[in-house]
């Protein structure tokens, strides 16, 4: 059993990792993380989600479509109006997320998403406005990150934001459990605007949508996967009584 200093050290560990070797990850070894996962707590013990383990040709199937639509929606986005208009011509490049993925930030969110992009984006040496470059970076998403597994996740729906929590806390487990098996993860919401590529690839139960996709893999040497993202002192997020 960990004491906490072991505990401490597993839990700060996890980061998370944009660059994977391409070492396949053996089935047995996925079916040991997902054990982990489901120790986590969950909405009157309902388990609200789902999860397709994309591997192999179908992994590289998913990556291929989504690269390709992401590079249609890339042009359009760099065309201004013309470049939108051009993307009628190729809805299918159009964003479909089955919840709202675009929100605007209020403060002091704004500002926690903004420094992660400018000290991400600094490490890369890229560029704040040179957008061709941006545009690369983001579409390694699409191509996981070179990560041989992609995990998508999916939740109940009909439960709502109990069943996207239950997500939730399921995939800390399972990311904290590859950390302890010297596995790299990474949390990718980008993934989740396009599900029909997902659900092209899987049977998926009626009523569950597709939350975000979590890159697995052993992280490669890369410069990209020294970038440690700031981490706020827990009394910044801790409410002050009243009295």
């Amino acid at each position: 059993m960990l004491n906490v200093a072991q505990w401490q050290e597993l839990a700060a560990s996890r980061r998370s990792k944009r660059d994977f070797l391409p070492t396949p990850i053996a089935p047995e070894l996925i079916d040991e993380l997902l054990a982990d996962a489901m120790t986590a707590p969950s909405w009157s013990n309902t388990r609200p989600f789902m999860v397709a383990i994309a591997t192999g040709e179908t992994r590289d199937r998913i990556s291929a479509a989504m690269v390709a639509r992401w590079q249609l929606l890339a042009e359009a986005r760099a065309g201004g109006l013309l470049g939108y208009l051009k993307l009628l011509k190729n809805l299918r490049a159009v964003p479909r997320s089955e919840y709202r993925m675009i929100v605007k930030y209020p403060s002091p969110l704004l500002e926690r998403s903004q420094r992660i992009g400018r000290d991400l984006y600094k490490l890369l040496e890229v560029p704040r406005g040179d957008r061709k470059a941006r545009d690369a970076q983001w579409q390694r998403n699409y191509e996981f990150f070179g990560a041989p597994v992609e995990l998508f996740i999916f939740y109940n729906a009909k439960l709502g934001i109990p069943a996207a929590s239950d997500a939730g806390l399921f995939m800390q487990n399972l990311m904290l459990g590859a950390t302890a098996r010297g596995l790299a993860t990474c949390a990718q919401g980008a993934v989740a605007i396009w599900p029909d590529l997902v659900r092209a690839e899987f049977e998926v139960a009626p009523g569950y949508k597709l939350l975000c996709g979590i890159s697995l893999g052993y992280a490669s040497d890369a410069a990209v996967n020294s970038f440690n993202a700031e981490r706020l002192p827990a009394d910044q997020l801790t409410a002050r009584s009243k009295r």
